[in-house]
C-alpha cells in the first residue's frame, strides 16, 4: 500500500478517480493500492516564543533565536493567545493513520518552493522515516498526472527545494517575530508588526507617496502647428518648453507672421515589435490589474482555481517559456481553442505549421512552464474566471504570431531657428497585434508618445504651410501613485532601483518576494492597516508612513538586502549555497536590526484615561485595533475599525464621556455602500448606529 499526500481534497480526488481508488474513508480515499489523503495548506507551522518557554514582548529575551526551530500545529489566534487549530489536529491524524498503514510515500502537494514545505514540515512532525517519491505535474489533467505518476522522482531530488523552502521560512520567523516584538517594546506595546519583504515594499509604497506628495508642479508652454499636405492634416509640437507665457505667445506672433516651415529632417524607421512571451504569475497579475481591476489575490485565487478545475497549468509560475519537450503539444492546444467561436478569427491570422518559437527556451523554463490553458474545454465559469482564462489564451496565441512590423516617421521642420516634430507610424505588417486587433497599446509600446498616424510623404527642404498655430498650457506630472500593477512591477524589479550601478546590475532581475508570495505580501499591509486601496492606488495609511518614518533608514527597510536574499535563497534551491552559511547572515543581521528598533524614541499618541462602560471599576487599554477592559471578567471591548473608518481619539473619549461620538462620515456597509452616522453606546454597554438626517 501506498499513501500519497496532496495538498487539498479537491487534488486529492483528482487523483484517486485516475488511480481507481474510490473507496470514501474519514479524511481521506483508499482502493487499488493507494492511500490518498490531503494537507489541508499549512497544517504545520514553526512555533511561537512561548512554546520554546519564552515571554513575549519581554526585551531581555530579545534576539530570540530557537535552536533547533519546533514544529507545531497550526494554530487560532484566540483572545487570550494562540490556541491549535481543531480541523488541523483532526487532519494531521488521518494524516499520520494512513502513512502507519502503508509501506512508502508519493509526495503531491503543489511542485514548488511552498508545497515541498508544507509536505516536509509533516513529515518531520510526525517523525516519519519512510521513503517517499516526488509526483511533480503543472497540469491537473488526466494525461498530465498519469505522466507524472510514470516519472516519479526520488524525494531527496528536492532537498534543495526543501532546504531553500525551510531557510526562507525560518529567516521570515526570525525577522519578523525579533523585528515585531522590538519596535512593539519601543512603542510601549502598540503593536506594529514588521516583516523581511512586508518591510521594504511598505517602504517603497511610501517613498512613492511621498514623492508625489511633494512633487511641485509647474506650468509650461508648447506650441503646436497643424498643416495639411497631400490632403492629409497633421500637426507638429515645438521641441522647446517655455516656462513664461508671455514669452511663448510673442514667438507664436512671430510663427504665424511667418506662415511656413521647411522640412530639415527626415528619418524612415522600420520596427520589428516582438510577441509577448506567455504570461508568468506576475505578468498576469500586473495585466489583470491594469485591465480588469482585480487585485493580485483576486488573480491568484481565480487561477488557482482554473488550475484545480484543470482548465489551465500550474499558476504559480515565474516563468514565460516552455521546455522543447512541450513544444509539441501547443498546436492542440490551438485546435481546442479554435472549436469557440470567441477565438476563431483571431486564429484565422495564425498559419499552423508556422508557429513563432520564441517561447521555447530550455533554459529559461524554472520550476514550471509560462502559464498554458490545457485540453480541457472549459464550462460553467465565473465571469472572473472566463476573463483571466480568456487573458492566458489569447496570450498564447499572440505569442505563437510572428512580429508586428511598423514604420515610423519623423519629421524635423523648423520655423526660421525654432524646431518642431512630427511623429508618425503606420503598420506594415500587423503579426501578433492581429489576434485582438489592438494596433495600438501603450503598455506594450517602447515609445509611450507613439501615435497611430500615417504621414504624406516628406523629403528635405520642402515647405510646409502653417493653417492654425495653438498655445498648449502644460503642467509637470508628479510620479503616479502605485497601482497593485505597478507595485508587482517594483517588486518584481526591486533589484534595478539600486542607486549603485555595479550593485544594481548584480540584482537587474531580482526582485523582493516570488511570484508565489507577492500578493500575499500586499494583502498583509491591507490587513496590519499599512496600506489602503483608494480606487486603483495603494495609499499609506497614518499608521503605514508612521512605521515607515520609524523604520525607513534602518536595515528592515533596506530593498537591496532583501533582493540579494532572494539570489541567496536561490542559490540553496541549486545547492550553490549552504543553508547554514545564509542563517547565520540572518542571524547577525537579525541581531543589528533588533538593537537597532529597541533603540528607537516613539512618541506615544496622547491617550486619555478613560474607565470601562461595563464594569465602571478598570481603565480601559486604548491600542491601534482594539480598545477593551483589562478585567478578564468584564471582557467589555470595541474594535476601533468600523465600517473601515478608524475611530479616533476625540471620537472615542466621546463615546464614552458622553455616549455619543460626532458625525463619522463615510462609512461603507458590506454591500460598498457608503453612509454618515453617529455610534451611540447603550446603556447595556454595547455600540449602534444613529444616522443623521440625510441617510
Amino acid at each position: 500500500m501506498k499513501a500519497i499526500i496532496a495538498e487539498k481534497p479537491s487534488v486529492a480526488r483528482e487523483i484517486a478517480q485516475l488511480l481507481g481508488a474510490h473507496e470514501k474513508k474519514e479524511g481521506y480515499l483508499s482502493g487499488n493500492g493507494y492511500c490518498i489523503t490531503w494537507a489541508l495548506g499549512h497544517l504545520i507551522a514553526l512555533g511561537m516564543p512561548e512554546d520554546y518557554g519564552i515571554r513575549g514582548f519581554v526585551k531581555a529575551s530579545l534576539p530570540i533565536f530557537p535552536n533547533p526551530f519546533i514544529l507545531t500545529p497550526k494554530k487560532l489566534k484566540k483572545p487570550n493567545g494562540y490556541e491549535p487549530d481543531p480541523s488541523a489536529l483532526k487532519q494531521l491524524n488521518t494524516i499520520k493513520q494512513v502513512i502507519n498503514q502503508c509501506s512508502s510515500i508519493i509526495v503531491a502537494t503543489d511542485a514548488g518552493r511552498e508545497g515541498e514545505l508544507i509536505f516536509r514540515y509533516i513529515y518531520h512532525y510526525l517523525q516519519c522515516n519512510k521513503p517517499f517519491e516526488r509526483l511533480w505535474i503543472s497540469s491537473l489533467t488526466e494525461k498530465a498526472i498519469q505522466e507524472g505518476f510514470n516519472k516519479l522522482q526520488p524525494g531527496d531530488a528536492f532537498d534543495g527545494l526543501y532546504q531553500a523552502a525551510k531557510a526562507r521560512s525560518e529567516a521570515d520567523w526570525l525577522v519578523g517575530i525579533n523585528a515585531t516584538q522590538a519596535l512593539t517594546i519601543a512603542g510601549n506595546q502598540d503593536l506594529y508588526s514588521l516583516g523581511r519583504v512586508q518591510t521594504p515594499t511598505l517602504a517603497l509604497i511610501c517613498q512613492r507617496f511621498f514623492q508625489h506628495q511633494n512633487f511641485t508642479k509647474k506650468k509650461y508652454f508648447q506650441i503646436q502647428l497643424s498643416h495639411r499636405k497631400e490632403y492629409m492634416d497633421f500637426t507638429s509640437l515645438s521641441l522647446l518648453q517655455w516656462e513664461e507665457k508671455k514669452q511663448a505667445e510673442q514667438i507664436q506672433k512671430f510663427i504665424e507672421r511667418e506662415g511656413r516651415a521647411v522640412v530639415e529632417k527626415v528619418s524612415i524607421t522600420t520596427v520589428q515589435e516582438q510577441s509577448p512571451l506567455l504570461f508568468d504569475l506576475t505578468e498576469l497579475q500586473k495585466e489583470a490589474n491594469r485591465k480588469l481591476g482585480l487585485s493580485a489575490n483576486e488573480v491568484l485565487q481565480t487561477a488557482q482555481s482554473l488550475y484545480e478545475k484543470k482548465f489551465i497549468t500550474y499558476p504559480r509560475t515565474g516563468s514565460k517559456y516552455i521546455p522543447e519537450d512541450l513544444w509539441t503539444e501547443i498546436p492542440e492546444l490551438v485546435r481546442i481553442l479554435n472549436t469557440s467561436d470567441q477565438f476563431k478569427t483571431a486564429i484565422s491570422t495564425l498559419k499552423f505549421g508556422n508557429f513563432n518559437k520564441r517561447i521555447v527556451n530550455d533554459v529559461k523554463v524554472t520550476d514550471h512552464h509560462g502559464l498554458l490553458i490545457t485540453t480541457k474545454v472549459p464550462s460553467a465559469l465565473t465571469a472572473t474566471e472566463k476573463a483571466i482564462y480568456d487573458m492566458i489564451a489569447y496570450r498564447l496565441l499572440e505569442s505563437l504570431s510572428h512580429t508586428c512590423t511598423k514604420q515610423v516617421t519623423q519629421i524635423q521642420i523648423k520655423v526660421h531657428h525654432y524646431e518642431f516634430q512630427v511623429k508618425g507610424s503606420k503598420i506594415l505588417n500587423k503579426g501578433w497585434r492581429a489576434i485582438k486587433g489592438i494596433l495600438s497599446d501603450n503598455e506594450n509600446t517602447n515609445n509611450k508618445n507613439e501615435v497611430l498616424t500615417e504621414l504624406p510623404e516628406f523629403k528635405t527642404g520642402d515647405e510646409l504651410k502653417i493653417s492654425k498655430t495653438e498655445l498648449l498650457e502644460k503642467v509637470t506630472q508628479p510620479p503616479k501613485l502605485y497601482t497593485e500593477a505597478d507595485l508587482l512591477s517594483a517588486m518584481e524589479n526591486a533589484g534595478r532601483s539600486m542607486e549603485n550601478k555595479e550593485e544594481q546590475k548584480a540584482l537587474s532581475n531580482i526582485g523582493i518576494g516570488t511570484p508565489a508570495t507577492r500578493a500575499s505580501i500586499i494583502e498583509t499591509l491591507l490587513s496590519r492597516n499599512y496600506i489602503i486601496r483608494k480606487c486603483k492606488t495603494l495609499h499609506p495609511t497614518d499608521k503605514g508612513l508612521k512605521v515607515y518614518k520609524l523604520v525607513k533608514d534602518k536595515k528592515i527597510a533596506n530593498i537591496q538586502m532583501t533582493a540579494e536574499w532572494e539570489i541567496a535563497l536561490d542559490k540553496i534551491e541549486k545547492g550553490e549555497l549552504n543553508k547554514t552559511q545564509f542563517m547565520n547572515d540572518i542571524q547577525a543581521y537579525t541581531t543589528e536590526i533588533t538593537s537597532e528598533l529597541l533603540s528607537l524614541h516613539i512618541p506615544q499618541e496622547n491617550i486619555p484615561q478613560l474607565n470601562c462602560p461595563k464594569c465602571q471599576h478598570h481603565t480601559l487599554i486604548i491600542k491601534d485595533k482594539i480598545i477593551k477592559c483589562p478585567d478578564e471578567q468584564c471582557s467589555w471591548i470595541l474594535f476601533r475599525r468600523i465600517c473601515r473608518v478608524q475611530l479616533s481619539i476625540t471620537d472615542i473619549t466621546l463615546l464614552l464621556t458622553q455616549n455619543k461620538t460626532s458625525l463619522i462620515k463615510n462609512m461603507k456597509s458590506k454591500n460598498g455602500k457608503k453612509f454618515d452616522a453617529y455610534i451611540v453606546l447603550k446603556e447595556d454597554s454595547s455600540t449602534v448606529f444613529e444616522f443623521g438626517k440625510d441617510n
